[in-house]
Protein backbone atom coordinates (compact mmCIF):
# COMPACT_ATOMS: atom_id res chain seq x y z
CA UNK A 1 0.00 0.00 0.00
CA UNK A 2 1.35 3.43 -0.97
CA UNK A 3 1.99 5.93 1.80
CA UNK A 4 -0.33 8.90 2.27
CA UNK A 5 0.85 11.83 0.18
CA UNK A 6 -0.52 15.05 -1.27
CA UNK A 7 -1.63 14.78 -4.85
CA UNK A 8 1.35 15.43 -7.10
CA UNK A 9 1.16 18.27 -9.60
CA UNK A 10 -0.15 17.13 -12.96
CA UNK A 11 -1.90 14.03 -11.63
CA UNK A 12 -5.52 13.24 -10.81
CA UNK A 13 -6.51 11.01 -7.88
CA UNK A 14 -9.08 8.45 -9.02
CA UNK A 15 -10.73 5.66 -7.06
CA UNK A 16 -8.31 3.12 -8.56
CA UNK A 17 -5.02 5.04 -8.80
CA UNK A 18 -3.41 8.40 -9.44
CA UNK A 19 -3.29 9.06 -13.19
CA UNK A 20 -1.73 11.76 -15.38
CA UNK A 21 -4.18 14.60 -15.89
CA UNK A 22 -3.65 14.35 -19.64
CA UNK A 23 -5.00 10.79 -19.60
CA UNK A 24 -8.38 11.77 -18.11
CA UNK A 25 -10.13 12.22 -21.46
CA UNK A 26 -13.67 13.57 -21.70
CA UNK A 27 -14.85 14.23 -18.14
CA UNK A 28 -18.36 14.81 -16.80
CA UNK A 29 -17.49 16.87 -13.75
CA UNK A 30 -20.61 16.20 -11.65
CA UNK A 31 -22.68 13.03 -11.23
CA UNK A 32 -23.79 10.66 -8.46
CA UNK A 33 -23.52 6.90 -8.66
CA UNK A 34 -24.78 6.49 -5.10
CA UNK A 35 -26.78 8.93 -3.01
CA UNK A 36 -29.30 8.67 -0.17
CA UNK A 37 -30.73 11.83 1.35
CA UNK A 38 -33.92 12.70 3.19
CA UNK A 39 -34.23 15.74 0.92
CA UNK A 40 -35.07 13.42 -1.98
CA UNK A 41 -37.46 10.77 -0.63
CA UNK A 42 -37.91 7.84 -2.98
CA UNK A 43 -34.93 8.91 -5.09
CA UNK A 44 -32.25 6.74 -3.49
CA UNK A 45 -29.35 5.62 -5.66
CA UNK A 46 -28.41 2.50 -3.73
CA UNK A 47 -28.18 -0.44 -6.15
CA UNK A 48 -24.69 -1.33 -7.32
CA UNK A 49 -25.85 -3.26 -10.38
CA UNK A 50 -28.18 -0.48 -11.56
CA UNK A 51 -25.63 2.25 -10.89
CA UNK A 52 -23.04 0.19 -12.74
CA UNK A 53 -25.29 -0.11 -15.79
CA UNK A 54 -25.93 3.62 -15.72
CA UNK A 55 -22.19 4.28 -15.55
CA UNK A 56 -21.65 1.94 -18.48
CA UNK A 57 -24.17 3.94 -20.52
CA UNK A 58 -22.18 7.10 -19.86
CA UNK A 59 -18.99 5.39 -20.96
CA UNK A 60 -20.66 4.04 -24.10
CA UNK A 61 -21.75 7.57 -25.00
CA UNK A 62 -18.14 8.72 -25.17
CA UNK A 63 -17.43 9.98 -21.65
CA UNK A 64 -14.13 8.71 -20.27
CA UNK A 65 -14.23 10.03 -16.71
CA UNK A 66 -16.70 11.30 -14.14
CA UNK A 67 -16.67 12.95 -10.73
CA UNK A 68 -18.74 11.05 -8.14
CA UNK A 69 -19.92 14.10 -6.21
CA UNK A 70 -21.59 12.46 -3.20
CA UNK A 71 -19.86 13.70 -0.02
CA UNK A 72 -19.85 12.44 3.57
CA UNK A 73 -22.96 10.94 5.12
CA UNK A 74 -25.19 10.69 2.05
CA UNK A 75 -25.06 7.02 1.16
CA UNK A 76 -21.76 7.03 -0.70
CA UNK A 77 -20.22 3.59 -1.31
CA UNK A 78 -16.60 4.06 -2.34
CA UNK A 79 -15.73 0.36 -2.67
CA UNK A 80 -18.71 -0.15 -4.98
CA UNK A 81 -17.71 2.92 -6.99
CA UNK A 82 -14.24 1.44 -7.43
CA UNK A 83 -15.72 -1.85 -8.62
CA UNK A 84 -17.92 -0.01 -11.11
CA UNK A 85 -14.92 1.95 -12.38
CA UNK A 86 -12.91 -1.24 -12.86
CA UNK A 87 -15.72 -3.10 -14.60
CA UNK A 88 -16.86 -0.31 -16.94
CA UNK A 89 -13.58 1.38 -17.76
CA UNK A 90 -15.05 4.69 -16.61
CA UNK A 91 -12.45 6.65 -14.65
CA UNK A 92 -14.02 7.98 -11.44
CA UNK A 93 -12.85 10.74 -9.12
CA UNK A 94 -14.57 10.50 -5.73
CA UNK A 95 -15.45 13.34 -3.38
CA UNK A 96 -14.98 14.15 0.29
CA UNK A 97 -16.41 17.04 2.26
CA UNK A 98 -20.04 17.76 3.18
CA UNK A 99 -23.18 19.06 1.53
CA UNK A 100 -25.40 21.99 2.54
CA UNK A 101 -27.00 21.71 5.96
CA UNK A 102 -30.49 20.57 4.89
CA UNK A 103 -29.14 17.21 3.69
CA UNK A 104 -28.38 16.21 7.31
CA UNK A 105 -31.17 15.64 9.85
CA UNK A 106 -31.03 17.48 13.19
CA UNK A 107 -28.63 15.71 15.52
CA UNK A 108 -26.53 14.16 12.75
CA UNK A 109 -23.01 13.64 14.04
CA UNK A 110 -21.46 15.67 11.20
CA UNK A 111 -23.36 18.84 12.16
CA UNK A 112 -21.62 19.11 15.50
CA UNK A 113 -18.07 18.63 14.26
CA UNK A 114 -15.56 21.45 14.68
CA UNK A 115 -13.49 22.93 11.86
CA UNK A 116 -10.46 20.99 13.10
CA UNK A 117 -12.40 17.72 13.23
CA UNK A 118 -13.81 18.25 9.75
CA UNK A 119 -10.42 19.23 8.37
CA UNK A 120 -8.78 16.12 9.79
CA UNK A 121 -11.51 13.88 8.40
CA UNK A 122 -11.63 15.37 4.93
CA UNK A 123 -7.84 15.43 4.62
CA UNK A 124 -7.63 11.78 5.62
CA UNK A 125 -10.23 10.90 2.97
CA UNK A 126 -7.86 12.23 0.32
CA UNK A 127 -4.53 11.10 1.74
CA UNK A 128 -5.44 7.76 3.35
CA UNK A 129 -8.74 6.63 1.88
CA UNK A 130 -12.47 7.08 2.22
CA UNK A 131 -14.03 5.18 5.13
CA UNK A 132 -15.91 2.01 4.33
CA UNK A 133 -18.83 3.45 6.33
CA UNK A 134 -19.65 7.08 7.05
CA UNK A 135 -19.87 6.99 10.82
CA UNK A 136 -18.46 9.28 13.49
CA UNK A 137 -15.40 7.11 13.99
CA UNK A 138 -13.93 6.75 10.50
CA UNK A 139 -12.84 3.14 10.91
CA UNK A 140 -11.20 1.17 8.13
CA UNK A 141 -10.78 2.61 4.67
CA UNK A 142 -12.79 1.23 1.76
CA UNK A 143 -10.79 -1.03 -0.55
CA UNK A 144 -10.96 -1.28 -4.30
CA UNK A 145 -10.97 -4.51 -6.32
CA UNK A 146 -7.17 -4.72 -6.14
CA UNK A 147 -6.99 -4.15 -2.40
CA UNK A 148 -5.86 -0.53 -2.50
CA UNK A 149 -7.62 2.17 -0.46
CA UNK A 150 -10.21 4.18 -2.36
CA UNK A 151 -9.17 7.81 -2.02
CA UNK A 152 -11.03 11.02 -2.70
CA UNK A 153 -9.66 13.24 -5.46
CA UNK A 154 -11.87 16.29 -4.92
CA UNK A 155 -13.44 18.10 -1.97
CA UNK A 156 -16.99 19.41 -1.73
CA UNK A 157 -18.88 21.98 0.29
CA UNK A 158 -22.41 23.35 -0.06
CA UNK A 159 -24.38 26.43 0.93
CA UNK A 160 -28.07 27.29 1.04
CA UNK A 161 -29.98 29.84 -0.99
CA UNK A 162 -28.36 33.18 -0.15
CA UNK A 163 -27.18 31.66 3.12
CA UNK A 164 -24.01 30.30 4.64
CA UNK A 165 -25.01 28.69 7.92
CA UNK A 166 -22.48 28.23 10.76
CA UNK A 167 -22.15 24.55 9.78
CA UNK A 168 -21.63 25.43 6.14
CA UNK A 169 -19.07 28.04 7.13
CA UNK A 170 -17.17 25.39 9.09
CA UNK A 171 -17.28 23.05 6.10
CA UNK A 172 -15.96 25.78 3.79
CA UNK A 173 -13.11 26.49 6.19
CA UNK A 174 -12.34 22.79 6.61
CA UNK A 175 -12.44 21.95 2.91
CA UNK A 176 -10.22 24.93 2.15
CA UNK A 177 -7.69 23.69 4.70
CA UNK A 178 -7.92 20.12 3.42
CA UNK A 179 -7.46 21.32 -0.16
CA UNK A 180 -4.32 23.25 0.81
CA UNK A 181 -2.86 20.22 2.55
CA UNK A 182 -3.85 17.55 0.05
CA UNK A 183 -3.39 19.40 -3.23
CA UNK A 184 -6.88 18.63 -4.56
CA UNK A 185 -9.48 21.17 -5.69
CA UNK A 186 -12.86 22.10 -4.20
CA UNK A 187 -16.39 21.97 -5.62
CA UNK A 188 -18.99 24.18 -3.94
CA UNK A 189 -22.73 23.60 -4.33
CA UNK A 190 -24.46 26.95 -4.84
CA UNK A 191 -28.19 26.65 -4.23
CA UNK A 192 -29.83 28.12 -7.36
CA UNK A 193 -26.47 29.65 -8.22
CA UNK A 194 -26.59 32.10 -5.30
CA UNK A 195 -23.88 33.46 -2.98
CA UNK A 196 -20.98 32.90 -5.37
CA UNK A 197 -19.00 35.97 -4.32
CA UNK A 198 -19.67 35.31 -0.65
CA UNK A 199 -18.37 31.74 -0.95
CA UNK A 200 -15.23 32.85 -2.76
CA UNK A 201 -14.57 35.43 -0.05
CA UNK A 202 -14.85 32.85 2.74
CA UNK A 203 -12.48 30.56 0.87
CA UNK A 204 -10.04 33.40 0.20
CA UNK A 205 -10.03 34.22 3.90
CA UNK A 206 -9.14 30.57 4.51
CA UNK A 207 -6.26 30.57 2.06
CA UNK A 208 -7.81 28.90 -0.99
CA UNK A 209 -7.58 30.84 -4.25
CA UNK A 210 -10.53 30.98 -6.64
CA UNK A 211 -8.63 29.08 -9.33
CA UNK A 212 -8.85 25.95 -7.16
CA UNK A 213 -12.65 26.22 -6.89
CA UNK A 214 -15.48 25.08 -9.17
CA UNK A 215 -18.82 26.72 -8.43
CA UNK A 216 -21.42 24.03 -9.10
CA UNK A 217 -24.83 25.02 -10.50
CA UNK A 218 -23.65 28.37 -11.82
CA UNK A 219 -26.09 27.86 -14.69
CA UNK A 220 -29.07 27.72 -12.31
CA UNK A 221 -28.62 31.52 -12.45
CA UNK A 222 -28.33 32.26 -16.18
CA UNK A 223 -26.56 35.60 -15.84
CA UNK A 224 -23.71 35.77 -18.38
CA UNK A 225 -22.38 39.04 -17.00
CA UNK A 226 -22.02 37.54 -13.54
CA UNK A 227 -20.40 34.44 -14.98
CA UNK A 228 -17.82 36.47 -16.89
CA UNK A 229 -16.99 38.39 -13.72
CA UNK A 230 -16.56 35.18 -11.69
CA UNK A 231 -14.28 33.70 -14.32
CA UNK A 232 -12.25 36.93 -14.41
CA UNK A 233 -11.82 36.53 -10.63
CA UNK A 234 -10.29 33.11 -11.26
CA UNK A 235 -13.16 30.77 -10.45
CA UNK A 236 -14.27 27.84 -12.57
CA UNK A 237 -18.00 27.52 -13.25
CA UNK A 238 -19.92 24.25 -13.29
CA UNK A 239 -22.69 24.11 -15.89
CA UNK A 240 -24.79 21.10 -14.88
CA UNK A 241 -28.41 22.12 -15.51
CA UNK A 242 -29.12 20.36 -18.82
CA UNK A 243 -32.42 18.45 -19.02
CA UNK A 244 -33.99 20.54 -16.24
CA UNK A 245 -36.59 22.12 -18.48
CA UNK A 246 -38.85 23.15 -15.60
CA UNK A 247 -36.13 25.56 -14.52
CA UNK A 248 -34.69 26.53 -17.93
CA UNK A 249 -34.56 24.94 -21.38
CA UNK A 250 -31.28 23.69 -22.76
CA UNK A 251 -31.45 26.50 -25.31
CA UNK A 252 -31.22 29.09 -22.53
CA UNK A 253 -28.15 27.36 -21.09
CA UNK A 254 -26.56 27.28 -24.55
CA UNK A 255 -27.36 30.97 -25.08
CA UNK A 256 -25.73 31.89 -21.78
CA UNK A 257 -22.73 29.67 -22.42
CA UNK A 258 -22.20 31.16 -25.87
CA UNK A 259 -22.09 34.66 -24.42
CA UNK A 260 -19.76 33.65 -21.59
CA UNK A 261 -17.33 31.83 -23.89
CA UNK A 262 -17.45 34.74 -26.32
CA UNK A 263 -16.46 37.23 -23.62
CA UNK A 264 -14.30 35.18 -21.24
CA UNK A 265 -13.01 32.37 -23.46
CA UNK A 266 -13.67 28.67 -22.84
CA UNK A 267 -11.18 28.03 -20.02
CA UNK A 268 -13.50 28.78 -17.10
CA UNK A 269 -16.37 26.32 -17.54
CA UNK A 270 -16.92 22.61 -16.83
CA UNK A 271 -19.85 20.46 -17.97
CA UNK A 272 -21.77 17.92 -15.91
CA UNK A 273 -25.20 16.38 -15.64
CA UNK A 274 -25.84 16.13 -11.89
CA UNK A 275 -28.76 13.82 -12.68
CA UNK A 276 -28.77 12.56 -9.09
CA UNK A 277 -32.23 10.98 -8.87
CA UNK A 278 -33.49 7.43 -9.16
CA UNK A 279 -36.39 8.62 -11.31
CA UNK A 280 -33.95 10.09 -13.84
CA UNK A 281 -31.73 7.02 -14.29
CA UNK A 282 -32.83 4.60 -16.98
CA UNK A 283 -31.20 1.69 -15.13
CA UNK A 284 -33.54 2.43 -12.20
CA UNK A 285 -36.57 2.70 -14.49
CA UNK A 286 -36.56 6.46 -15.12
CA UNK A 287 -35.30 8.94 -17.70
CA UNK A 288 -33.43 10.68 -19.36
CA UNK A 289 -30.34 8.91 -17.96
CA UNK A 290 -26.74 9.89 -17.36
CA UNK A 291 -25.96 9.86 -21.06
CA UNK A 292 -28.30 12.79 -21.78
CA UNK A 293 -25.31 15.15 -21.48
CA UNK A 294 -23.11 13.52 -24.15
CA UNK A 295 -25.94 12.31 -26.40
CA UNK A 296 -28.27 15.30 -26.37
CA UNK A 297 -26.61 18.42 -24.95
CA UNK A 298 -23.03 18.14 -26.21
CA UNK A 299 -23.98 17.72 -29.91
CA UNK A 300 -25.98 20.94 -29.73
CA UNK A 301 -23.07 22.65 -28.02
CA UNK A 302 -20.69 21.44 -30.71
CA UNK A 303 -23.00 22.68 -33.46
CA UNK A 304 -23.26 26.07 -31.76
CA UNK A 305 -19.66 26.67 -30.61
CA UNK A 306 -17.50 24.08 -32.35
CA UNK A 307 -15.35 21.12 -31.41
CA UNK A 308 -12.53 23.13 -29.85
CA UNK A 309 -14.87 24.60 -27.24
CA UNK A 310 -16.32 21.16 -26.48
CA UNK A 311 -12.81 19.77 -25.96
CA UNK A 312 -11.95 22.66 -23.67
CA UNK A 313 -15.05 22.16 -21.50
CA UNK A 314 -14.89 18.37 -21.37
CA UNK A 315 -11.16 17.59 -21.59
CA UNK A 316 -8.77 20.46 -20.86
CA UNK A 317 -10.68 22.31 -18.14
CA UNK A 318 -11.52 19.34 -15.88
CA UNK A 319 -7.96 18.06 -16.23
CA UNK A 320 -6.63 21.45 -15.15
CA UNK A 321 -8.96 21.66 -12.15
CA UNK A 322 -8.56 18.07 -10.95
CA UNK A 323 -4.79 17.98 -11.36
CA UNK A 324 -2.94 18.24 -8.07
CA UNK A 325 -1.49 21.54 -6.97
CA UNK A 326 1.13 19.89 -4.76
CA UNK A 327 1.67 20.34 -1.02
CA UNK A 328 0.38 23.69 0.14
CA UNK A 329 -2.39 23.72 -2.44
CA UNK A 330 -1.71 27.17 -3.86
CA UNK A 331 -0.50 26.06 -7.30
Amino acid sequence: MSAPAPLAPGTVRTVLADVPAGALGRCDYHEHLFQVTALLPGEDLDDEDASGREAASLRAAGVDAVVEATPTGLGRRPAAVARISASTGLTVVHTSGAHRQEHYPPGHWLLGASVDELTERFTADVLEGLPAEDVRERGASARGPHGHPVRAGLLKAGVGYWRISPFEHRVLAATAAAARTSGVALMVHLEHGSAAWEVLEVLRENGLPARRVVLAHADRNLDPGLHVELIAAGAVLGYDGAARHRQAPDSAILDCLERVVGEAGPAGVLLGGDVARRSRYRAYGGMPGLDYLPRRFVPRLQQRLGGAVVEALLVHNPAALLAGSGAGGHG
